[in-house]
């Protein structure tokens, strides 16, 4: 269950088995069709008018649609297939049973569970098969800029040697297409390209395979490749909207049980405000259950700096701060700010604006990271969790650039199936 845009990326003997229409075609034998074969021969009749057909019907959504979610979000770097199998699935069949609940629609339920718990085993099976296979390999032409290339993982690098257009076409192969070549080394990629072969630029595949966008030397292409897609930013503010009132009524009693304890805690305020750099350089009031003691006001720019950090072990966290900052439970009061549209629920994570300013003045192109909306969730924050060292965002950059360039709905969902387990097991934490 591999990306689909990356499948030219891998040896040839996977491309099969990476096929979106194989893996859904084999799943509804294996989970939808045999499970329903024993049901009809016991007792035909009972089960068809019993619900058997709908079910068989919503288990055939659920399989494609789980399978049609695990390669979409599975077609990002850093996205493990089998770390997404149960998310996909799961939510695939949620759906189905939300509309049995919904219509109020007759269903097995022995059946459909059976389905689902064939699906899962069938997909993991699919996707173990895949990562013993799927370590990618490239032709490499040994010239220019390649040799940051080396240090990618699981990658098997042919170097070539000589320019003749290699016989597989399945390889692709990758160049430094910025150093000037010999011209026996460009007619060779010319070539190689015309054949069908595909040909890569070095910082193109680094890209695809780390899921960062090197900030080092943006040039105007660049920024014209890192413009959101501007439709989808209209699509993700309504889709915000609709969230936030449908979370918000759910989230009341749990929200106020955190706030009950953290006014019987310690004293002070249950909601902490603090004046974070959002969407398009605009300065909001981002909400937060609060986790620390209450502090006096930084007055000089240098020490609110240092304020708005937070440390490892930092001693200003209360001890149910601590739990609430590890599951993320103070973040819950930005629903409110997504409602408002100061945020999102997916988006580079906002800074406070004396560290925002700080990195605008230390970091090259950090601005630019204001073009969407922050989110309460972000693809840097499942790579790399809460970070403040410039040499950190420096890298959180990269990330975000990654994001921006690669806006959309497949993108948003995988982020927010990997904070799931973010939030459980609370990794990133301070």
């Amino acid at each position: 269950m591999l990306m689909n845009r990356q499948s030219l990326l891998k040896p040839s003997r996977t491309l099969a088995l990476e096929s979106t229409t194989l893996q859904a075609a084999v799943l509804l034998l294996v989970a939808t069709l045999l499970p329903a074969i024993p049901l009809f021969v016991l007792n035909a009749e009972r089960y068809v008018f019993g619900g058997v057909i709908a079910s068989i019907a919503g288990s055939a959504f659920g399989v494609v649609l789980g399978t049609l979610l695990l390669n979409r979000v599975g077609a990002y770097p850093g996205a493990s297939a089998l770390g997404l199998v149960i998310p996909s699935y799961a939510s695939s069949f949620g759906i189905a049973l939300f509309a049995f609940f919904a219509l109020r629609l007759d269903y097995s339920r022995l059946y459909l569970v059976g389905s689902a718990i064939l699906a899962l085993c069938g997909a993991f099976y699919m996707c173990q098969r895949l990562a013993r296979l799927g370590k990618r390999r490239f032709f490499l032409v040994p010239f220019g800029g390649t040799e940051f290339m080396r240090d990618l993982p699981d990658v098997e690098w042919l170097v070539m040697s000589e320019p003749v257009p290699p016989s597989g076409r399945n390889i692709p192969i990758v160049a430094d297409l910025r150093h000037d070549h010999q011209p026996e080394w460009e007619r060779m990629l010319a070539l190689a390209a015309v054949d069908g072969c595909p040909v890569y630029h070095t910082k193109q595949i680094r890209e695809m395979l780390t899921g960062r966008v090197s900030i080092e030397h943006l040039s105007e292409n660049s920024f014209g490749s890192l413009l959101p897609n501007l439709a989808f930013v209209k699509a993700k503010r309504v889709t915000d909207v609709l969230g936030a009132l449908v979370i918000l009524p759910i989230l009341l009693i749990p929200m106020l049980g955190v706030a009950a304890l953290i006014r019987f805690s310690s004293p002070g305020p249950v909601l902490f405000k603090q004046e974070r750099m959002g969407y398009r350089g605009k300065v909001f009031n981002m909400l937060k259950f609060r986790s620390m003691e209450v502090q006096s006001r930084a007055t000089a720019e240098e020490q609110e700096r240092v304020d708005a950090m937070t440390l490892d072990e930092d001693p200003r966290i209360t001890w149910i701060g601590r739990h609430l900052r590890r599951y993320r439970l103070d973040e819950l009061p930005q629903v409110i700010n997504v409602l408002k549209g100061d945020m999102s629920f997916i988006g580079p994570r906002p800074e406070a604006v004396a560290l925002s300013r700080w990195y605008e003045a230390e970091l090259p192109f950090y601005h630019y990271r204001h073009i969407v909306r922050p989110g309460m969730s972000g693809w840097a924050q499942v790579h790399q969790g809460h970070v403040t060292e410039l040499d950190q965002v420096h890298e959180k950059l990269h990330y975000d650039f990654f994001y921006i360039k690669n806006f959309s709905a497949w993108l948003d969902l995988l982020i927010a199936l990997r904070t799931v387990p973010t939030m459980l097991f609370g990794h990133g934490a301070r």
